[in-house]
């Protein structure tokens, strides 16, 4: 579809962006560039590609005896700047802390651009490389990377170094389109290296950002203020890896709960215990809309930057009956900044984005109530049983939810027999994003799902009677308190809706719980019915903590339950982990495999129920996945890196771990969807 100038202009605007045309003629630049990249220490990065456009954007701060208020965009063909295509001027204000964005657009369809910024001064950034979405009809594969969970104050980068080395000895017509970045660009909770002199865990504690207005909660800190925001994004931006891959490819970005809040949900943060935080969620989002090229709707759309609207921290008595508070400045808080969105790339692929922090309602098994359902010495996991009851709520067994939950022998009255069930998108966004699966006509529709809907499950109703303590009840544990674990009857009211239009090629694509893992998605398991309806991948963290070194460092070696979490091989050998054993395999597999180090002997306790949906599951891995989408097939490589603690000079990024991949083909209605490894290369953990 073409779209004139003039309506490029009033989008432009929309997203806080100024308009850069593309001329029919291209000529050598005539701009007197000298690169400085000190002038504009965040570097350059381009977002949310379109076939005719996309955004570019950096920032260029006053510095001692040099302040601009105007930068020059330049486009090119080439990375010389002998043929630009397209320019403009910019604005730069302190109001949005010195960061310009720009709309280039009457782009070619799936073609590499340049791009730079200079100053009146004559001093430039650094040359961004950014690249078009194919057009609608283009049948080619279509190759993507997606990445999540960077901790720059603990961790390095050095997964992106990997990604861009691989991907420059990569033929042109099979490198990487765009990176998806599925949330925790940033993590706003900070531990100053004086907080902790001993580290956290093993890792050394960087000192990238300071909060000039930040509170200070045991021994971490969080921002308050905009300000304190826009210093966070700042200090991970410094991130040379970070900013290598920025400026090669765009990105496409949506956030999870750290860009505001680590136990945030709508404005509200949790801290032993909710309280209204309306005007810390406007400062985040508009810190993430200033630091991030995207194509977001803000609330005033005609006004050519985010304009904070006016709240206060006021708690929330009101609910609809799907969890969203009603008081006023949540709703405008939380409505400041819509990210669900969807993009398209040529006929095979359509990128569905959903928001799953900011209308989703309270987690259920962080609310008061849910305190009496805690097992005690099972680490990190909760009762399945219990999660369900609780999430379904008075729409639980058919709108016949128990007066009480069985639970450690005595019956706990039901606290939410008569509310609503839970919502992880809300009802508004939840319409939208059905929609979007009913009428897209891409063969694949690859849902950017922030958090993973596969569960994660422990059999701990089968430990043998010697090994204690007691599970509390007859079902299975579950992980995953804040995922789409605990939003359970919304997650089986996609599901059901994706069967009966009979939709097929979904594949979600997953960050945050800092693991890899390929598995199908069903909404329920054995010794339920088991009916696979969507593919699902996740990626690992870029530098952040996972389970398993969680795990090493938390759980006592004397704990009875260790060794279905850590598995301990003889000798001075590293500790592998048994968690990826325990939920494939069984908890008995586990403890057979710590008893004996036999993996077959371990393998003839597995418990064939526990995890049909799960192919591939690593909670220690660090790196990047990357899709390759066909008209007929679906490829996900997981690429994986060691234990990211210090950054290497190294131009790949340093060793590999491993790299697997899966493949699946397209189903039909009357099918359900097969997952098969194809390639495996290095050493996989313990994982069979």
């Amino acid at each position: 579809m073409l779209i004139s100038r003039r309506k490029f202009i009033e989008l432009a605007a929309s997203f806080g962006a100024s308009l850069a045309w593309r001329s029919v003629f291209s000529c050598p630049s005539e701009i007197p560039w000298h690169e400085r990249r000190d002038l504009f220490p965040q570097g350059v990065a381009s977002g949310d590609p379109h076939s005719n456009s996309v955004i570019l954007w950096t920032r260029r701060p006053p510095a001692a005896g040099s302040q601009t208020r105007e930068l020059v965009l330049e486009i090119a063909e080439d990375p010389a700047f002998r043929r630009v295509i397209a320019g403009t001027r910019s604005s730069l204000s302190a109001e949005s802390d010195w960061t310009s964005r720009v709309l280039a657009a009457g782009l070619k369809p799936r073609r590499v651009y340049w791009y730079r910024f200079t100053d009146e001064h004559g001093f430039g950034s650094r040359v961004g490389r950014t690249i078009t979405a194919p057009s609608p009809k283009d049948n080619r594969p279509v190759s993507l990377a997606f990445v999540s969970c960077q901790k720059v104050s603990m961790g390095s980068s050095t997964a992106y170094r990997r990604t861009i080395s691989e991907d420059e000895q990569t033929a042109d017509q099979d490198q990487l389109g765009f990176v998806l970045h599925l949330g925790d660009f940033v993590y706003e909770v900070v531990w100053y290296p004086e907080d902790r002199p001993q580290g956290y865990y093993a890792r050394r504690l960087r000192d990238i950002v300071r909060y000039s207005h930040g509170e200070k909660i045991n021994d971490f800190h969080v921002p308050t203020t905009v300000d304190d925001y826009r210093a966070l994004y700042r200090g991970y931006l410094s991130d040379p890896d970070l900013q290598d891959a920025r400026a090669r490819w765009p990105f496409v970005c949506m956030w999870d709960n750290h860009e505001f809040s680590w136990k945030g949900w709508q404005s509200q943060q949790d801290f032993s215990g909710v309280r209204p935080a309306q005007t810390r969620k406007v400062a985040a989002n508009q810190a993430w809309f200033e630091y991030q090229p995207a194509r977001v709707v803000k609330s005033q759309p005609a006004i050519d930057r985010y304009e904070p609207p006016v709240v206060s921290d006021k708690p929330i008595f009101k609910y609809d009956d799907h969890g969203l508070g009603l008081e006023p400045g949540n709703l405008a808080a939380i409505n400041s900044l819509k990210l669900y969105r969807t993009l398209r790339w040529g006929r095979n692929v359509e990128l569905i984005l959903t928001d799953n922090r900011s209308f989703r309602s309270e987690p259920v098994m962080h609310r008061s109530g849910a305190a009496a359902f805690q097992p005690r010495q099972f680490p990190y996991v909760s009762s399945e049983n219990v999660v369900e009851v609780l999430d379904g709520g008075r729409a639980y067994n058919g709108g016949k939810p128990p007066d009480k939950i069985p639970f450690n022998g005595t019956d706990v009255p039901n606290p939410r027999r008569h509310s609503a069930p839970q919502s992880m998108l809300g009802i508004s966004q939840k319409a939208w994003f059905l929609e979007k699966l009913r009428w897209s006509s891409a063969r694949w529709k690859l849902w950017g799902n922030s958090v993973g809907m596969l569960d994660w499950r422990l059999d701990f109703q089968n430990l043998p009677s010697d090994v204690g303590p007691r599970w509390p009840d007859s079902g299975y544990a579950t992980f995953g308190l804040d995922d789409w674990s605990a939003y359970r009857h919304e997650r089986a009211e996609i599901l059901n809706f994706i069967r009966h239009q009979r939709i097929t090629g979904i594949a979600a694509i997953c960050g945050d719980r800092h693991a890899f893992e390929a598995g199908l998605v069903s909404s329920s398991l054995p010794p339920r019915t088991f009916e696979p309806l969507m593919v699902e991948f996740i990626t690992a963290s870029i530098s952040a903590p996972g389970l398993f070194e969680g795990a090493e460092y938390s759980i006592p070696k004397d704990h009875p339950l260790r060794s279905t979490y850590l598995y301990q091989p003889s000798g001075t050998a590293a500790l592998k982990p048994a968690i990826n054993f325990s939920l494939m395999h069984g908890v008995r597999a586990s403890l057979e495999l710590q008893k004996t180090g036999d993996l077959r002997r371990a393998l003839a306790q597995r418990n064939d129920q526990l995890a049909p949906h799960l192919s591939f599951l690593d909670v220690g891995a660090h790196g990047y996945s990357v899709v390759r989408a066909g008209s007929e097939t679906l490829e996900v490589e997981f690429v994986c890196i060691p234990r990211p603690l210090e950054r290497t000079d190294s131009k790949d990024g340093g060793p590999l771990a491993y790299r697997v991949t899966h493949r699946v083909k397209r189903w039909t209605p009357e099918t359900a969807p097969r997952l098969a490894r194809t390639r495996v290369e290095g050493n996989l953990p313990l994982v069979v």
